[in-house]
């Protein structure tokens, strides 16, 4: 029994059982172990039943039977539990073996373990996994990274169990140390801001047209046969509809208080730290914030008022398409700006990220998946170094067409009190990047004042200067930074 599997996975909860059962239906050998042992034969008695899946009911015992060099991948929760496991795994390892982390891990953890293992000889890859139970199941979107030599040694595995786009896997190498975490945190950041976008669009079906379940259904279904086609509207359309066992709509019944798990609030962390503009990401995540005081909410429901009017008077079919384009352009916003971000830690970290590969890896099997990334893999196939998505003629023709709706949708939504932070910071975005100038001369003019921490000229960049607004103020500046 020594020696036959190609691959080893820790942790039995549904993705990883799902995982398993995949890696299986694609002819590899997999040894599966659970920290409770009595999992691993509840395993094989049932899911993994008539297959060629093996169980270990120790840690020694599962890397007895693995191929070298040895392929151990983890999902476990993010944090202590993966260094616990890494702790124990090091010393019944060889070099050259391989550590997988498939969790929601910070990409720093990642980064940390990648320079620690790699110091032992041993090599790590941190990599996303998305697309749920169902893409663990038949096909995720998997985003390797860590130590390069890892991956001609599990590529086989990762881009046959992944899902296909047009025939091609939705899995490539992403980059060295935490790329392949960083990039998973900003793609489940843009989750956050695709999600609040199509909140904010039911919202104003609901709220502001009067519009019934069926009919929102409708709408999302016919939406998703054009360039909105995606995951998260298809389901969308399948939630508007969905009854409970007494024949009422279940989205009625569910509590208006939305949790969060964490990723997209590591995006937005990060967009201040590299110092992006990453403003959807981060609206999405204080709406998800203010959804959670739903006490303090419904207080403040009977002591502030807002519009009297709050239906739309006009027509609506016309504001129907208004809202399909703002959702459009507004969804161009957040994936320009993750891609900045992506961009911005590249350069920091020295990473070698294929952008258009990325795109590719969301295609198909992850929550995002949608027909528009296809458009991204364009765009940067076109042009590698693209700046911005924005400045790619596809994107910015698309959101100069829809330019006039998404207007219309935020000023409309301001009249009748009805909140868009997403569709409304993402116009704010557009318009901030498209003006060659803005106020910042007077914020650097206040700053000097009250601070002395200088300024530079129009006619004199790079070299900064101190006034004494007050004439008492002195001409000492201060040490000059960038905030």
């Amino acid at each position: 029994m020594s020696e036959q599997a190609d691959i080893a996975l820790i942790g039995l909860a549904v993705m990883g059982q799902n995982l398993i059962l995949n890696m299986n239906d694609h002819g590899f050998v997999v040894c599966a172990y659970n920290r409770t042992t009595e999992k691993v034969d509840q395993f094989l008695a049932n899911e993994a039943k008539g297959t060629k899946v093996i169980g270990a009911h120790s840690l020694e015992d599962m890397v007895a039977k693995l191929k070298k060099p040895r392929r151990v991948m983890m999902l476990v929760k993010a944090g202590q539990a993966v260094d616990d496991f890494i702790d124990k795994l090091v010393p019944l390892l060889e070099k050259g073996d391989i550590i997988i982390d498939g969790g929601n891990s910070e990409y720093q953890d990642s980064q940390r373990r990648c320079k620690q293992l790699k110091e032992k000889g041993l090599l790590f890859v941190g990599s996303g996994v998305s697309g749920g139970e169902d893409g663990a199941r038949y096909g995720p979107s998997l985003m390797p990274g860590g130590n390069p030599e890892a991956w001609p040694s599990i590529k086989s595995i990762f881009q046959s169990i992944s899902a296909k786009a047009n025939g091609e896997p939705c899995c490539d190498w992403v980059g060295e140390d935490g790329a392949g975490h960083f990039v998973k945190m900003v793609h489940n950041g843009i989750e956050y801001g695709d999600m609040q976008l199509i909140c904010e669009a039911y919202h104003l079906m609901k709220s502001a047209l009067n519009l019934t379940h069926q009919e929102m259904s409708q709408v999302f279904e016919e939406w998703n046969k054009g360039e909105l086609d995606s995951f998260l509207i298809e389901i969308t359309k399948d939630i508007m509809k969905f009854k409970d066992s007494d024949g009422s709509y279940l989205l009625e019944k569910i509590r208006d208080s939305a949790g969060q798990k964490g990723t997209g609030k590591w995006t937005a962390i990060s967009a201040l730290e590299y110092g992006i503009p990453v403003t959807l990401i981060g609206e999405a995540v204080f709406a998800r914030c203010l959804s959670s005081l739903k006490d303090e909410r419904r207080q403040a429901s009977c002591v502030l008022k807002g519009p009297i009017n709050t239906t739309y008077k006009g027509d609506k079919k016309e504001f129907l398409e208004h809202i399909r384009q703002a959702l459009y352009a507004s969804k161009i916003i957040s994936y320009a700006q993750g891609f900045m971000l992506l961009r911005e830690a590249a350069k920091v970290h020295g990473w070698n990220l294929n952008y258009g590969a990325i795109a590719l890896m969301w295609r198909g099997g992850c929550i995002i998946r949608s027909v528009f990334l296809g458009n991204i893999k364009t765009a940067f196939e076109r042009k590698p170094d693209l700046p911005n998505l924005l400045l790619d003629s596809f994107f910015a023709n698309a959101v100069q067409r829809c330019q006039n709706s998404w207007r219309t949708v935020v000023a409309s939504a301001a009249q009748l009190g009805i909140p868009t932070p997403t569709f409304s910071t993402a116009l704010s975005f557009y318009d901030g990047y498209r003006s060659e100038w803005l106020p910042a001369n007077l914020l650097q003019a206040q700053r000097d004042y009250f601070g002395a921490h200088t300024y530079e000229l129009l006619n004199n960049p790079g070299v900064f200067k101190h006034t004494n607004w007050t004439g008492h103020g002195g001409n000492v500046s201060a040490s000059t930074y960038q905030a």
